[in-house]
């Protein structure tokens, strides 16, 4: 009886780990971007939140945050997506110090991949204020191209925004050498509480993160996608014609 007191208190513990997660420190930041790899594309923006503790991080959009803490406290139907918190960035990306995990809801359904956190960075004798902290800059080649950054040592976080992890700072502003994806820290500071709802996409099948870009072209093709968001039908043709030709400009597609 002991026994199984046990298994369902280290099985209940793993049900809420999936889920929550202890936030000490939480870092938001801006990021314009454009969403397709084509001329004039229209940049757009986007927010994030960065949820640090001591040992791992949570990386995701702030629409997808708030959404899923309301879906979580019952305020939100689970099935909504689109209107007020509508986001394309569905990831939800934990971090710990040798691994990258990445959840995906597509289509209903939930996927997720696994990367080595292994990004190397060069570090260039390159300095530059960002509000009140002095920055160094730092290159690297990832995700298909070159990433320019700048981090502060005052601040030694191991996690970073997206991905950008292993530098010995929090990162204050990167982006690629084309400007497509540009992430600008706005806020950073202590939030010490219980976020419970860090990944509500649980029970994913795991898959090679190539499936994932397979599924999401399937998704993009379906005709009922988008339709809620996008109400000009010229738009709307002209976006899925762009996404299946290959013109998506997603940072994940390498």
């Amino acid at each position: 009886m002991k026994k199984l007191v046990i298994f369902f208190i280290l099985l209940s513990l793993k049900l809420i780990s999936q889920t929550s997660f202890n936030v000490v420190y939480e870092a938001d930041y801006k990021l314009q971007y454009k969403m397709l790899n084509i001329q004039n594309a229209i940049i757009q923006d986007a927010a994030f939140a960065l949820l640090i503790n001591e040992k791992e991080s949570y990386f995701k959009n702030m629409n997808k945050y708030i959404g899923d803490s309301l879906r979580y406290e019952k305020k939100l139907d689970d099935n909504s997506s689109n209107g007020k918190y509508f986001t394309p960035f569905l990831e939800n990306i934990g971090t710990t110090d040798g691994k990258i995990y990445v959840t995906v809801p597509i289509s209903y359904k939930n996927f997720r991949y696994e990367e080595t956190n292994d990004i190397t960075w060069n570090l260039i004798n390159e300095y530059k204020t960002i509000g009140k902290y002095k920055t160094q800059k730092a290159t690297t080649k990832k995700y298909g191209r070159t990433w320019i950054a700048w981090f502060a040592k005052d601040i030694p976080f191991p996690f970073r925004s997206y991905k950008f992890n292993k530098l010995p700072g929090l990162i204050l502003e990167v982006y690629d050498e084309k400007n497509d994806y540009h992430y600008t820290l706005y806020k950073f500071g202590k939030r010490k509480y219980l976020c419970k709802s860090a990944n509500m996409n649980t029970g994913a099948t795991l898959v090679e993160k190539s499936r994932i870009f397979d599924y999401q072209r399937k998704e993009i093709g379906d005709q009922n996608q988008f339709n809620e968001v996008i109400e000009d039908k010229e738009t709307l043709n002209m976006l899925r014609k762009n996404l299946l030709k290959g013109q998506n400009n997603s940072i994940l597609s390498s």
